[in-house]
């Protein structure tokens, strides 16, 4: 016996406290899969909501989760309890793109005076 389950039960928490499912996913669904389907049922009246798969993160188990890998491979023996749901943690980032135009409004800001008395 593998004790691998093939499917997970996995509900999404958002910033502010509200959830997202549960939803079932096979275990062999990759973390982008996982952020397709959180984009698609992202509640329509909250702020900031993402636009990409790009701008999303999703934190299990203190990890921050890649794309390219698999549901079974980021589970964490420690917090997943068979036949239970899975909370997933997910993190909107900001484009960096607007980070980008606050630094360069004002050159002024990042300058720096040292007086050597």
């Amino acid at each position: 016996m593998s004790g691998v389950q093939d499917s997970l039960e996995i509900k999404f928490r958002l910033i502010d406290g509200s959830d997202i499912g549960p939803k079932s996913f096979p275990a062999a669904a990759s973390v982008a899969t996982l952020k397709e389907s959180i984009l698609s049922q992202w509640p329509k009246e909250k702020e900031n909501a993402p636009k990409t798969v790009k701008d999303l993160k999703i934190i299990s188990a203190g990890k921050i989760l890649e794309n390219n890998r698999t549901i079974g491979e980021c589970r964490s023996p420690l917090c997943d309890v068979p036949g239970g749901v899975t909370t997933m943690h997910v993190v909107v980032s900001q484009p960096p793109q607007e980070k980008e135009k606050k630094v360069t409004d004002d050159p002024k800001i990042n300058k720096c005076v040292c007086v050597i008395l």
